[in-house]
């Protein structure tokens, strides 16, 4: 994955029109039910999907500020690692889970992430429970094992708003096998069940797009609130405690050191490669001047393109050279800003 998508931790929402389509083929009981997002981010998403459902819903979010989001939407949401959230499994009405988008981060670890969540997070759902599964298309295969076994009457769509083209994205809805279902199945049928996913993931383009009018009922059957446990650590607390420990103190002249601060005049006068040098590093940042000349200036190096043209044999040649330079923008008190290149 990109550095941005490593820094939002692989968080890739889907759009409240899609939510709100994918809620129209859940048929949630009279009774009280149960509902889980292992993933919520800011909730709202999830909130689309039980929208108007007598459901008790649940939540599991790493990022801090998305968790806060997300509090209010739900009746328990836990700050944490959803691999190190314990609950009885079997228990829950419905998961909706849309995970990160990338492979596991360590030494040897090449496995995804869509994988990895759906392997750990379809324990919990009961027998008959309802899976609502939200990944790219083309990665549907590395969970064919899981959902091969585990899961029936399934249906795949492709979605078709343009956040949800951009990162081909697809739900699948499945309805979690009994233990005796399971016990039935034959290897020829697993098979034949691990080739179609594979086909998915090959063509999602040719999947058929979710329909604004459903075209099957999935029932969401009834439970009781669930109990979940967070066995991980703190990290709010972490956070909180972090500055105050003396490790923090020693390291943090080194981890966040502090600009330098230059004054003075130079030994020889400077040239112009030594200017370009000291403006791109930022030594010549900051607040200058008195009274009506008081202003901020920021320089930054730019990447120029020249590009000319060359007639060769008739025909027009166009060649492009790159070079780099710097700006210089400034902001004067008055609220003038000027860009000078």
């Amino acid at each position: 994955m990109r550095l941005a998508g490593r820094e939002r931790l692989g968080f890739y929402p889907l759009q409240v029109a899609e939510a709100k389509r994918i809620r129209k083929f859940l048929n949630f009981p009279n009774r009280p039910s149960s509902a889980l997002d292992p993933c919520i981010g800011d909730g709202v998403a999830f909130q689309a999907v039980t929208s108007d459902a007598q459901a008790h819903p649940y939540g599991i979010e790493l990022d801090a500020y998305r968790a806060e989001q997300a509090r209010g939407t739900v009746d328990e949401l836990i700050h944490g690692n959803c691999f190190d959230v314990h609950c009885p499994v079997e228990s829950f009405s419905l998961v909706y889970l849309n995970p990160p988008y990338d492979f596991e981060v360590g030494e040897g670890k090449l496995q995804r992430m869509e994988k990895l969540f759906l392997e750990h997070v379809h324990r919990w759902l009961k027998p008959g429970g309802v899976l609502v599964f939200v990944i790219p298309g083309p990665r549907i295969e590395e969970c064919n094992a899981t959902l091969s076994i585990h899961f029936r009457d399934v249906r795949v769509y492709r979605l078709t708003e343009p956040e949800s083209v951009r990162y081909k994205q697809i739900v699948l809805f499945g309805v979690r096998r009994t233990r005796n279902e399971r016990d039935r199945l034959q290897d020829a049928d697993i098979t034949r069940a691990r080739q179609w996913y594979a086909s998915l993931a090959r063509n999602p383009e040719r999947l058929s797009p979710l329909p604004s009018e459903p075209d099957n009922q999935y029932v969401v059957p009834s439970a009781d609130p669930v109990r979940m446990v967070y066995r991980g650590l703190p990290l709010d607390q972490i956070e909180d405690m972090l500055p105050r420990s003396s490790a923090y103190r020693q390291a943090a002249p080194i981890l966040f050191a502090q600009q330098a601060d230059i004054s003075g005049r130079p030994l020889t006068p400077l040239h112009g490669g030594h200017v370009g040098l000291l403006c791109t590093a930022g030594m010549l940042n900051g607040i200058f001047g008195e009274g009506e000349t008081r202003h901020i200036a920021h320089w930054q190096s730019i990447k120029i393109v020249d590009r000319t043209e060359e007639e060769e044999d008739g025909s027009t040649v166009i060649r492009e050279k790159e070079r780099f330079s710097n700006e210089l923008t400034l902001v004067s008190a008055s609220g003038e800003i000027a860009v000078l290149k």
